[in-house]
């Protein structure tokens, strides 16, 4: 099954948190746009993330976002 457009935003959300530290979250505006907004509550309703705007990274959302971010380490230009 192919990465559908949902599961691409999920990914780029998780890839923006700073996985050196766990003080650390993030904050979705209401002002993002609609996609970001969406994915960060489905990553919510996944128990990835803390909160449905953002917050910080779950014990499963952290293995998910280091995995996300291998990958994109893996697969981005040299």
């Amino acid at each position: 099954m192919p990465y559908t457009q949902d599961i691409v935003e999920e990914l780029n959300i998780l890839v923006r948190y700073n996985l050196t530290t766990t003080q650390e979250g993030i904050k979705v505006h209401k002002t993002a746009t609609p996609e970001i907004i969406n994915a960060t509550q489905r990553l919510y309703d996944k128990g990835l993330i803390s909160q449905k705007d953002g917050g910080y990274l779950t014990t499963l959302g952290r293995e998910v976002a280091e995995q996300a971010q291998a990958i994109l380490d893996i697969l981005k230009p040299a």
